[in-house]
């Protein structure tokens, strides 16, 4: 009797750690087969490399789960082409809020399936379908089945190889979902030839709080084209046009929208081309973004060589949190502008400089203005010329105590640093007790011995209760070095992952 009553579908089970919430015993054997905790609320199956029987037993649970909000089926091969079985079940699961497919290699089938099953669950807020790069050229078959209303809230198609075509029907879709709060399509490089049409339509979906067209194939005219959208998206807090070459110039001729983004929280410009006209607009616009946080400048040689500086005015956002500005080519003047405005950041927590030669032997102009309340978290000084006197600066800070909450610290490619300059680093750095990241490397053609100072980084690492990952390569470590490191986590039951 009660075995009939164990396989009568009606009859359910409570599951552990589902706040007894019931669940059919089907399910929880499905879910623990797969080392999956079980849940009627969440179904995370991603990269479970599940099989074709997995797959059927599947599309067997899924009407036994008529509570279920999210599922990831991510990262499993073998979802191609099994997508509409799948789907068909979806009418049992209508409180499903989030749906995540990445890298699923999906076929054009599998979209046109996945269209109609958007009509039978109203109630889904974020839709994930990035690394398929069969959407491409398809995603008409999707967009064309969601009615006006639907209250999706963000949509992921990255690096699916979206065509032209493809950007305008999401162009037609934006005035249907207007709860659009965060698009991603990045890594899609012919987006850019549709993003007027794009542009055109994101006065539709004003509560958008995440742009990213990270490498579209933005042009000048693109940008041009997307800055006259800003004046509608006054919510957004995150805007990404990174790695679009192209875009170089685009700031010239526009009407500098951006300014009005006054709630704009990160700004990634990094790998832009940015031209010298382009930062004049820039150091006028960059100031009155007085939310911002996170601002990423990166490989845009125009940073360092423009001469109305926007950095001396990074002293008008209070609330930096994050300045990435390696490979800027930063200058003399420049890169005293920004230590000056450093004081005025008592939020820093990232810091990057790195490929900017002139930090060499000036590395104590920003160390002494960085504001005391600041607690930076990450350091990155990589290939930055720096010299020995740049480091005995650095041991002093760290010996003072303003670098107390320094996680991540970047030292690598420094090859003018002497023996004794590490040596005498390495007496110190013991101070930095939170310490989880230690890079020291050098460049791969270039070998060195460290035989001075391996018994002061030796020492050091005893001292460093936080450290998980230590690079030393370029060093020469002999046979003896090489068994110290390795008997120092076991001797000291640590688990420092050393690169060497």
């Amino acid at each position: 009797m009660s075995i009939f009553r164990a396989e009568t579908p009606t009859v359910k089970q409570a599951l552990p750690g589902a706040e007894t919430t019931p669940c059919h015993w089907r399910v929880k054997q499905f879910l623990e087969k797969l080392d999956k905790p079980p849940s009627n609320k969440v179904l995370d199956l991603n990269n479970c490399a599940l099989n074709a029987a997995d797959i059927k037993q599947l599309i067997a649970i899924l009407p036994l789960l008529p509570d279920l909000e999210e599922i990831d089926l991510s990262w499993n091969d073998l979802i191609r082409g099994a997508l509409q079985p799948l789907t068909l079940q979806f009418s049992h699961t209508q409180k499903l809020t989030v749906l995540r497919l990445n890298n699923c290699r999906l076929t054009a089938k599998d979209i046109t399936s996945l269209g109609v099953a958007l009509e039978v669950t109203p109630y889904l807020e974020i839709l994930d379908l990035s690394w398929n790069n069969n959407i491409g050229g398809n995603l008409s078959s999707l967009t064309q089945k969601i009615p006006k209303g639907y209250h999706l809230k963000t949509l992921k198609v990255t690096d699916c190889s979206l065509t032209m075509e493809d950007g305008k029907s999401l162009a037609q879709l934006l005035n249907r979902i207007q709860s659009l709060e965060e698009l991603d399509l990045s890594i899609n490089k012919n987006i850019g030839r549709s993003l007027k049409s794009i542009a055109q339509e994101l006065k539709y979906v004003s509560g958008l709080k995440v742009l990213n067209l990270h490498m579209c194939g933005l042009k000048q005219d693109g940008f041009q084209c997307l800055d006259d959208a800003f004046q509608y998206l006054r919510e957004l807090k995150k805007l990404d046009v990174s790695c679009n070459k192209e875009m170089g110039g685009g700031f010239r001729n526009s009407d500098a929208h951006l300014a009005n983004l006054r709630d704009l929280e990160v700004l990634d410009l990094h790998q832009c081309c940015i031209t010298e006209e382009d930062m004049a607009i820039l150091t006028q616009i960059i100031p009155l973004l007085s939310s911002l946080q996170e601002l990423d400048l990166s490989s845009n040689k125009s940073v360092g060589l423009s001469s109305d500086n926007l950095l001396s005015r990074f002293r008008f956002l209070p609330k930096l949190k994050s300045v990435l500005l390696s490979n800027c080519s930063l200058q003399q003047n420049s890169f005293a502008s920004l230590a000056e405005a450093a004081l005025h950041l008592p939020e820093l927590k990232i810091l990057d400089l790195s490929w900017n030669k002139c930090v060499g032997g000036n590395l104590k102009l920003i160390l002494k203005a960085l504001n005391l309340e600041a607690e930076l978290q990450e350091l990155r000084l990589s290939s930055c010329s720096l010299v020995d006197k740049d480091l005995a600066c650095l041991a002093l800070v760290i010996q003072d105590g303003p670098l107390t909450k320094l996680q991540k610290l970047d030292l690598s490619y420094n090859h003018h640093i002497s023996d004794q300059g590490w040596a005498m680093f390495y007496q110190r750095v013991g101070a930095l007790e939170q310490l989880s990241e230690l890079d020291v490397s050098l460049r791969p053609m270039l070998l060195r011995d460290c035989r001075e100072w391996f018994g002061e980084l030796l020492a050091a690492l005893s001292k460093l209760p936080g450290l998980l990952e230590l690079d030393l390569q370029g060093w020469v470590l002999s046979t003896s070095q090489q068994k110290q490191l390795e008997s120092f986590n076991w001797d000291n039951e640590r688990n420092v992952h050393i690169n060497s």
